[in-house]
């Protein structure tokens, strides 16, 4: 028993540094208990005598290895304070403990006595000193626990250290108040799962909410890939997905970790939508580049006509011949912003060479027709000294002559074109307006329908006059009415025909 307590104290000795024994401090023989033969019972524990605090007691010093081969005692070492966070009170400490004259300490727990170990060569008080050194230590280690836990620390290795604490004191190598200390263990362990407990709840909120996080960046590279890739605004697009990838990175590197099967379906989805999309890119740009090489080789053929006009002096057929191959690149498809512009200043030169041709051929003719504008306006006047026509065969001959002079003085500016041939074209319309009506009046199928008319419309007055005569009498007022009605509608149509009769002769 003696031999397994000694092991026990030697198993010990980094609580002891953790004490205050200084680093490379070897135990003296006083701490490195020996083997002994097998002791009588222990006797009763003698009434403790006052001692003074573990931070005043004495430590032993470490033997040298030159000492400890030739068995002579090594030089005293400085007294060093212990500096545990918590001491406890040698004389309370002696409640729980009963040490004998040879140095074997014995804890109470519950009334029962357990062997802790053996102190040789040294006084009651140091072996007590000892183990309730010991004890002293894991007070502390529990006290600095208990504050972790008080200020919210993390409980990932809390248990870990509990566990180190409950072996220390189920095994009895320290003397103290082992059930109040087991007490507190157990509180402490209570507390530790109660933070474990709420620290798994906010994993798993924070878990929830980082799922939702990573399910809507899911959710919109899926949306951003399924858009139809002609109306997609790609630049906006490639940023919004790049811009996506980005936070997912961030949140595989910083947030909380969802779980294998579940990171990697999340990451399938993801993966997937940003292929689909980047396929369709490649696509719609291949297709772009394929209709901007097609648009361009039209455009570049349309050009070509253009510029193959552009000398021409036939300034009526070519303008027609523009005007259509106009039509031909409004129809047509653009090409690249850039390649489109381009060819719309080659297509618009072409054309401006010969619109500015014919513009200054037009203004040479313009200067040439000054001449021909006033012998027209002459004849104008007199052709509009006709109207009103009141004699429609004297005006036709007098404007015989006036419309050959008219169009022997030749062309006149542009700028007066339309104003020349307005005035011209007035008294022509007259002219034949005039001869319209004389036909209208003299159209002998018109003139036969008014006579049928008249000789018609005679007879139903004679017959609706004698009915008026029958209704007065038989003095019937209602009939009377009636008849005097339609007599008066038949005698003014009467009165219309004949004033149109009449137009004929």
């Amino acid at each position: 028993m003696t031999s397994s307590k000694q092991s026990d104290d030697n198993a010990q000795q980094p609580d002891e540094a953790a004490a205050g024994v200084p680093t490379g401090e070897a135990p003296t023989g006083a701490d490195n208990p020996v083997p002994e033969a097998p002791q009588p019972a222990p006797k009763p524990v003698p009434t403790p005598r006052p001692v003074p605090t573990p931070a005043a007691m004495p430590r032993p010093a470490a033997p040298t290895a030159s000492a400890t081969a030739t068995g002579q005692a090594a030089p005293a070492a400085p007294v060093v304070a212990a500096p545990p966070a918590y001491r406890s009170d040698l004389a309370e400490a002696a409640k729980f403990a009963r040490v004998t004259e040879d140095g074997h300490v014995f804890v109470i727990v519950d009334g029962e006595e357990f062997p802790v170990g053996q102190y040789p060569d040294a006084t009651q008080d140091e072996a007590l000193s000892y183990f309730v050194r010991k004890h002293d230590d894991v007070v502390s280690q529990l006290l600095l626990l208990e504050q972790r836990v008080a200020a919210q620390a993390p409980s990932a290795d809390m248990n870990k250290t509990l566990d180190h604490l409950q072996e220390l004191v189920s095994a009895r190598i320290m003397v103290g108040d082992l059930k109040a200390l087991q007490q507190r263990i157990d509180v402490v362990r209570g507390e530790v799962a109660e933070r474990q407990k709420a620290e798994r709840k906010a994993q798993e909120e924070n878990r929830a909410r980082e799922l939702a996080a990573r399910e809507a960046i899911v959710a919109e590279a899926e949306e951003l890939a399924a858009q139809d890739p002609a109306t997609m605004q790609w630049k906006q697009g490639s940023n919004r997905m790049n811009e996506l990838f980005e936070l997912w990175k961030s949140a595989q590197k910083a947030g909380p970790r969802l779980g294998r099967p579940t990171e990697d379906a999340l990451w399938k989805r993801f993966r997937g939508a940003r292929t689909t999309f980047d396929r369709h890119r490649r696509a719609f740009f291949s297709q772009l580049d394929a209709d901007n090489s097609e648009a361009k080789r039209v455009k570049e053929d349309l050009i070509a006509r253009a510029e193959a006009l552009s000398s021409s002096t036939e300034w009526g057929p070519t303008a027609g011949e523009y005007r259509r191959l106009m039509d031909e690149w409004k129809a047509s498809k653009r090409a690249s912003r850039k390649d489109d512009d381009a060819l719309w200043a080659r297509f618009r030169a072409a054309q401006d060479v010969f619109f500015d041709a014919r513009t200054r051929a037009n203004e040479e003719l313009d200067q040439e027709f000054e001449a021909n504008l006033s012998a027209k306006e002459a004849i104008l006047a007199e052709a509009r000294a006709l109207l009103p026509i009141k004699d429609l065969a004297a005006a036709k001959k007098a404007f015989e002559p006036i419309r050959d002079r008219w169009e022997a003085a030749g062309k006149v500016p542009r700028s007066a074109m339309q104003r020349m041939e307005g005035g011209m074209r007035t008294v022509e319309d007259a002219l034949r307006d005039a001869e319209d009506e004389k036909w209208r009046r003299s159209n002998p199928e018109t003139k036969a329908r008014t006579n049928s008319m008249l000789t018609q419309l005679e007879d139903t007055i004679a017959e609706l006059e004698a009915d008026l005569e029958t209704a007065k009498a038989s003095g019937n007022d209602r009939k009377i009415r009636d008849a005097e009605e339609a007599l008066a509608a038949r005698r003014a149509w009467l009165e219309t025909l004949q004033k149109s009769a009449e137009d004929f002769e």
